[in-house]
């Protein structure tokens, strides 16, 4: 079986890292439009009409119109923006957020791929927040730093363009200080949170990879949970999973971990790290934010909704 596939913007940062692990593949053809058709509506509304899958790699407002033009059309859709991903009647694209989601993407008509922030801090807290250990209303702190990459065309050029406006060389910048990032309201829900968690990020001078941290007083959790009682919950939640990985508990914990460390991979690693004798723990997941936080999980959810074995194209 050869599936076809529109990529939607396929000239953007994710569109691009799509079409890399999608080319050269004999169960997909890809569907390409020339430059000056890439902005006709009606042509890239018979490129969508025509294609077994698109996948949207718009920016939200486009997104949205796109999918309007699903209308009438047997094609199945994998947004990577955030325009549906909150909407109930879209599949969330996180195969190994609960039992039964992996099914549920495989025959949605409606995929919203997951931001990647989201990604990590969802893999970190719904576990908990399903198993009684993190109440839904706890007051959930989340700190993360990602390469530049996840900026888009702008931030690049800004790292990498001595031509551009606002070139730099800051090694790390925090931004989104008035605490409204686009991801909150999507880790919120899907964490299975009431309470909307402070999420705090921050951009590092590296292309691509990313650490998402979630500190947390054990103390102030139901029961006092250890930090092996953390790990016992997550590792047993991803014990089958392809993607997502649960580092041993290590005592003591490693000296440094590194965001880029899982770079050019669909992988997610998550880590426990612990003080028992102070109460304290901070969870940590690792990723290349190009690859399980947009790319590589678009194909992962690609490969499911077409019936093609998981990991297809993607590196674990």
């Amino acid at each position: 079986m050869t599936a076809t596939v529109f990529i939607d913007g396929e000239a953007g940062t994710t569109g691009l890292e799509i079409k890399s692990r999608l080319e050269g593949r004999p169960d997909v053809r890809l569907v390409h439009l020339t430059d000056e058709k890439r902005k006709d509506a009606r042509a890239r509304k018979d490129a969508i009409a025509s294609a077994d899958v698109a996948i949207l790699c718009l920016p939200d407002d486009a997104a949205r119109e796109a999918a309007k033009m699903l209308k009438d059309t047997n094609t199945r859709v994998i947004d990577a923006s955030t325009a549906h991903r909150i909407d109930p009647d879209w599949a969330y694209g996180f195969p190994e957020m609960v039992p039964g989601q992996r099914e549920k993407i495989a025959v949605a008509p409606r995929v919203s791929n997951p931001g990647c922030y989201a990604c990590s801090a969802v893999a970190l807290l719904r576990p908990l927040t399903a198993a009684g250990l993190l109440p839904a209303d706890f007051a959930v702190t989340i700190n993360a730093i990602s390469g530049y990459s996840g900026g888009g065309r702008k931030m690049i050029a800004s790292y990498e363009d001595p031509n551009a406006h606002d070139y730099t060389e800051s090694s790390f910048r925090v931004y989104a200080l008035g605490l409204e990032h686009k991801h909150t309201v999507e880790i919120e829900r899907h964490s299975g949170l009431t309470t909307r968690p402070l999420f705090v990020p921050s951009v590092g001078n590296f292309r691509q990879g990313m650490i998402v941290q979630v500190p947390l007083h054990l103390r102030a959790l139901p029961g006092a949970p250890k930090p092996v009682d953390l790990h016992a919950l997550l590792a047993d939640h991803y014990r089958d999973a392809a993607f997502v990985g649960v580092a041993p508990l290590s005592d003591p914990p490693p000296a440094h971990i590194e965001p880029e460390a899982l770079n050019g991979t669909n992988a997610l690693k998550l880590y426990v790290c612990g003080n028992a004798a102070r109460g304290h723990a901070v969870l940590m997941a690792v990723s290349d934010n190009l690859g399980k936080g947009a790319s590589g999980q678009a194909v992962q959810n690609l490969n499911l909704m077409l019936g093609f074995p998981e990991a297809t194209g993607l590196r674990p």
